[in-house]
């Protein structure tokens, strides 16, 4: 490889931390579609000749079968998925491999498969995100009259409905949608053709490479274009984003699982046993997706470390990208699949939530409200004697609705007999009727519009 520079053969230990074949064998697709578009360049500006494009290119298709069939033998002595793969071609073509890599480094090379690499990840993370917002906008039509408490600092705070709540994971999902919708658009610039950092003295063409792989365009500087993984970080980033997002609903499946809630149950399909408590049902898929949060910011945190020091343009250190790359894909990838199924099979236990829901003084707000509504006090003092109201209730061991209309006149001389409509769990909901509110004819409107906003892909094709 190393041509006549060298007169030995590297160290053992010098072989097993340079090779990352190990880990970047993945990137063979994206190798072998940047080298054919590499190679279609190079003869359509006679850099080579057609015959020798022609074996070039019946070679890598070659190869590429060879390792999805699970014939290929890939060898450390050679590194990485480049050399691999060429050391491969050299075998089935003869000297001609060795125009490939004309006005091409491996600098450039590597730049682009990563970079195909994480745009195949980020259609991959589209797609899985899109079938887990159809996932919640099912349930959330499926529930959108089930009344379920909803909480501030976990503590019971007003009725909401069980579709509302899903409906604002939609939502979230939805920006994580549309971040990685971003990140796409500015990583789709092609590094091919900036060589090993300074361009090519080839009359390349770096346009037709770009346009052949899908890019909107070649990169501006060379430099540039192999010394940066920013757009790899900003797809890590945007993954640990969504991860926290899916592990916050994650929390909730395992909270509202828990014999104290019992809001909803899974089935055996995404639950476990115990090996020595056979009465228990444990959310360990909910668990597991909730822990990958912290596995994929800690691979962002990896790659940020590598990248914070290196002056330009490439140095060695930047083949520790991959890993974390992968296995942060990896990562997100599973826990949606994984949250999908979970939201796909969990069964709502409509009773237990509404009885939760009315229970805790749930409609103090609302007693309030009806008090600023109805006799025009303002909210403050409205505020204040609600609070003398819960007071008492919890002395009498009652619930709002169950103080006489004299408990309440006690408080507050002009309320009426009226209030009574105003302190239900039923009409809690249904008095948040503006845009964005629980009321379940809301709900039922923000569930059309989010099949209508969330059909379309956000990503682009390539």
């Amino acid at each position: 490889m190393w041509g006549g520079r060298f007169a030995l053969g590297p160290a053992e230990i010098m072989e097993r931390i340079n090779a990352s074949i190990g880990f970047d064998q993945r990137m063979y697709r994206q190798d072998i579609r940047g080298s054919i578009a590499h190679c279609q360049m190079l003869v359509k500006q006679g850099i080579i000749s057609a015959a020798d494009g022609r074996k070039i290119v019946t070679g890598l298709r070659r190869i590429e079968e060879e390792i999805e069939a699970g014939g290929f033998a890939f060898s450390t002595r050679l590194e990485d998925i480049h050399m691999n793969v060429e050391g491969r071609l050299t075998q089935l073509i003869g000297d001609a491999a060795g125009r490939l890599h004309t006005a091409r480094s491996r600098n450039d090379q590597v730049a682009l498969d990563v970079r195909l690499w994480v745009r195949d990840a980020v259609d991959r993370v589209e797609a899985l995100l899109h079938d887990l917002q159809a996932a919640l906008i099912d349930r959330a039509e499926e529930y959108a009259a089930t009344i379920m408490p909803g909480f501030t600092h976990l503590q019971t705070a007003q009725p909401v409905t069980f579709g509302h709540h899903l409906l604002a994971y939609v939502e979230m999902f939805g920006r994580d949608r549309s971040r990685f919708a971003d990140c796409r658009k500015r990583m789709n610039e092609s590094p091919l053709g900036a060589a090993a950092l300074a361009g090519s003295p080839h009359a390349i063409d770096r346009h037709m490479t770009a346009k052949a792989l899908d890019f909107d365009r070649p990169m501006a500087n060379s430099l540039d274009a192999v010394a940066d993984r920013d757009y790899a970080l900003e797809f890590m980033a945007a993954a640990t984003i969504c991860a926290v997002h899916i592990s916050r609903l994650a929390e909730e499946i395992v909270i509202w699982c828990s014999a104290p809630f019992r809001f909803i149950a899974l089935s055996d399909a995404f639950t476990t046993g115990s090996s020595i408590m056979p009465q228990k049902r444990n959310p360990d898929a909910a668990e597991l997706a909730r822990a990958k949060s912290g596995r994929i910011l800690g691979d962002f945190t990896a790659l940020a470390m590598v990248m914070k020091g290196l002056p330009l343009t490439y140095g060695k250190d930047m083949q520790e990208d991959k890993e974390p790359i992968f296995d942060a894909a990896d990562s997100l990838e599973l826990g949606l699949a994984a949250t999908t199924g979970m939201v796909r099979d969990l069964k709502a236990n409509t009773e237990r939530m509404h009885a939760v829901a009315s229970a805790d003084y749930s409609t103090a707000t609302d007693l309030a409200d009806w008090l600023v509504r109805s006799l025009g006090l303002p909210f403050r003092q409205a505020h204040h004697a609600t609070g003398k109201l819960v007071a008492l209730a919890v002395t009498k061991g009652v619930d709002l609705g169950a103080l006489s209309l004299d408990d309440m006149r006690a408080v507050e001389p002009k309320i009426t007999k009226d209030v009574y409509r105003a302190l239900t769990v039923e009409a809690s909901v249904a008095a948040r009727s503006v845009f964005g509110g629980t009321a379940p004819k809301n709900v039922k409107k923000a569930v059309a519009a989010a099949r209508r906003r969330f059909a379309a892909k956000t990503a682009g094709k390539g």
